[in-house]
């Protein structure tokens, strides 16, 4: 098959979606890979990098487009890019299209196969959205620490404290790869840590995992509303795969809150779970409502496109091997992809993107064909 890697443009987005090595291995077992001059600068990946490889580089987007037959990408689509699909590529990346159902109308209007990496699902788990959870997570904790600094807008809380002067407080609402990863991280930097969540087990693993170092509680309105009155720094990591992200943090609770917090929302690609929440940029990263400090970046591992589009190329690579035999060898390779599928031959085919679009579900297979 015909893989194709174009160069992001969406606004401070340095990823990409598969790496050199990725390539030989693909071109080794006989596909052809065509990426786009540029595309692999911002993760360390020069262009010389990919010849070696033995892909075929090409002058625009446009030229991939239109030697390819699977593209790889990243993050959703923008409006330029879904002019050039056509019904018989497969595009696969983050989609994410219950926060933008623009892309969403497009894809749907390309005839063209989406598959969203963050509805895949095997054995329970999201095993292409988790690394990119991983490092969300974690940089979600580095940013607030940053953004708590007096001269960065926050209140001037150092999370560590020091001694005679308590730690800062760090809230975490939901236990899921993302949020884990955040309380990790505060734990390391010796803040004193609650992680809320409604799943029980959940909680149970928190428990196992870090003992009396965090607290826990269950995720209801009046217990968020009790830890967020008492934090520096609330990270919000909640997910319902495919569909919008719930609000667990309104308006009115930011009048209970320390004037100066700071509130990370790394749902923000799944529409926000602060009500307060608007996607921001890394060139324009916070604002402030009701002097409480929001970051609401939608592409957070973006800032790190090393160690980030290393992580997603490892994570795809044995997807692409499957994609690269035709839809019909994937599915029967790696069933998993099945709940990817989010549109086909102008339907949408993910029943939790539907129903956060409020739109007709068709099942992938018939859509497809197969």
């Amino acid at each position: 098959m015909n893989i194709g890697v174009i160069k992001e443009i969406k606004p401070d987005e340095r990823r990409v979606a598969m790496l050199p090595g990725a390539a030989a291995d693909l071109v080794h077992r006989g596909h052809e890979v065509f990426v786009q001059s540029g595309a692999g600068a911002g993760a360390g990946a020069p262009d010389a990098a990919f010849i070696d490889a033995g892909a075929t580089m090409l002058d625009s987007a446009q030229d991939v487009f239109d030697r390819s037959t699977l593209i790889v990408h990243v993050k959703e689509p923008q409006a330029s890019e879904i002019a050039m699909l056509r019904p018989d590529h497969i595009l696969f990346t983050y989609l994410h299209l219950a926060a933008y159902p623009k892309v969403a109308e497009g894809l749907l209007a390309s005839g063209a196969t989406a598959i969203a990496y963050e509805t895949v699902v095997r054995d329970g788990t999201l095993p292409l959205l988790a690394p990119m959870s991983h490092i969300a997570g974690r940089l979600s904790t580095q940013v607030g620490a940053f953004y708590l600094m007096a001269p960065n807008g926050g209140m001037g809380t150092l999370l560590g404290g020091h001694a005679g002067v308590p730690q800062g407080q760090v809230v975490v609402i939901g236990a899921g790869a993302a949020g884990l990863n955040a309380a990790d991280v505060a734990i390391g930097l010796g803040a004193q840590v609650t992680i809320l969540d409604v799943n029980v087990d959940a909680l149970e693993r928190v428990h196992q995992r870090w003992g009396s170092r965090i607290v826990t509680d269950y995720s209801t309105r009046g217990s968020v509303q009790e830890w967020t009155a008492k934090a520096d720094l609330v990270v919000g990591a909640v997910l319902v795969a495919g569909d919008r992200a719930p609000i667990v943090v309104d308006r009115s609770m930011l009048a209970n809150m320390r004037p100066g917090a700071v509130m990370v929302d790394i749902s923000i690609d799944q529409g926000g779970c602060f009500e307060t929440s608007r996607e921001t940029t890394h060139h324009e990263p916070t604002y402030v409502v009701d002097d409480i400090v929001h970051y609401a970046v939608g592409n957070i591992p973006g800032s790190v496109p090393h160690t980030s589009s290393r992580a997603l190329s490892n994570a795809t690579l044995p997807y692409v091997h499957a994609l690269g035999g035709g839809m019909k060898d994937a599915l029967e390779r790696r069933p998993e992809l099945i709940e990817g599928v989010n549109v086909a031959a102008g339907s949408l085919t993910n029943e939790a993107v539907a129903h956060a679009l409020d739109t007709a579900f068709v099942d992938p297979k018939t859509a497809l064909g197969i």
